[in-house]
């Protein structure tokens, strides 16, 4: 399964597309999306359409920008060294979100990315940061004191990106969305490399923890249930993985979890009594154990991994 709709709203503005005639009164106060019509479009042409949002963004650029297909997404890295260069033209920018293409458009796991580090050290206002695609997406430890929301979302999260995610310094990330996905694209983690994460040491704000898409999602629990960063969540998201009575039970016996706020396990292969049984034992959270799937013969499926 992949991605087939594209948000409206990113970092709580409306989106824009850049190729839209109607301009909106105050370009601050959007969220501008650049979005190639042309699958296999140049270079030149996105560097057009880049040249094209530094005229009607304002001043200091967008608030938020979306970049979607920049042009053989499926093949090529986003051209990111466009916004580096540009960093002191992009002074206003908050939040990026990196390859929100379609399923149509391109499968996430064909998404190709790149060494996002150089955006994170050439902005460092930048608060939210969301990625789409894990192929060649690579992350080197920094220390970065603006951001405070990191998504990313893969059918298959390489090992050594989750690793170099918990060996990062973020004092003021309260949001960490990983989408762990499967081994046969990419998602070769195990729960070993989510420990730096799970100690939270590196991550003193952090309130919502999301472990998505996981094939692993057994292991993740069990080591969720005995994670010390857990006891300072508001939020805890599981779901879209291959969580079934075991994980359940595993979580349930762990440490408590009737802190939280929330608490999403959709889309499992839990049996309706665990799932129910769930529900029953965290009575003042909101516990989402929808999406029941059934297992096939082949076995568990995440919800996105192509």
């Amino acid at each position: 399964m992949g991605i087939y709709d594209f948000v409206t709203t990113f970092a709580g503005l409306p989106v824009v597309a850049l190729e839209d005639d109607e301009r909106p009164a105050d370009p601050a106060a959007v969220a501008w999306r650049i979005d190639m019509e042309d699958f296999e479009a140049s270079r030149e042409e996105f560097e057009a359409a880049f040249d094209k949002l530094l005229e009607v963004a304002g001043p200091g650029g967008p608030t938020a920008l979306i970049i979607a297909e920049w042009g053989s997404a499926y093949d090529t890295p986003p051209p990111l060294d466009l916004l580096v260069r540009h960093a002191e033209r992009l002074s206003g920018l908050r939040a990026l979100f990196l390859g929100e293409l379609s399923g149509e458009q391109c499968e996430i796991s064909w998404i190709n990315q790149t060494d996002v580090t150089p955006v994170l050290e050439a902005f460092p206002a930048l608060e939210r940061l969301w990625i789409r695609g894990g192929q060649g997406l690579a992350l080197k430890p920094v220390r970065h004191e603006g951001l405070r929301e990191l998504v990313i979302q893969t059918g298959g999260l390489p090992a050594e990106v989750i690793r170099a995610v918990g060996a990062c310094e973020l004092p003021h990330l309260t949001h960490l969305e990983l989408w762990l996905g499967v081994d046969q694209y990419g998602g070769d983690a195990r729960a070993d490399d989510l420990a730096p994460i799970l100690a939270g040491r590196s991550l003193p704000a952090l309130t919502h923890l999301g472990l998505r898409n996981a094939e692993i999602a057994e292991e993740v629990a069990a080591a969720v249930a005995a994670a010390p960063v857990v006891a300072r969540l508001t939020s805890l998201d599981l779901s879209l993985g291959v969580l079934g009575d075991t994980g359940a039970e595993t979580l349930l016996a762990g440490q408590p979890l009737t802190h939280l706020t929330s608490l999403n396990l959709s889309h499992h292969f839990m049996s309706p009594e665990m799932a129910q049984r769930v529900v029953d034992e965290l009575p003042g959270v909101a516990v989402d154990v929808s999406d029941q799937q059934r297992e096939e013969e082949w076995g568990r499926y995440t919800a996105v991994s192509e």
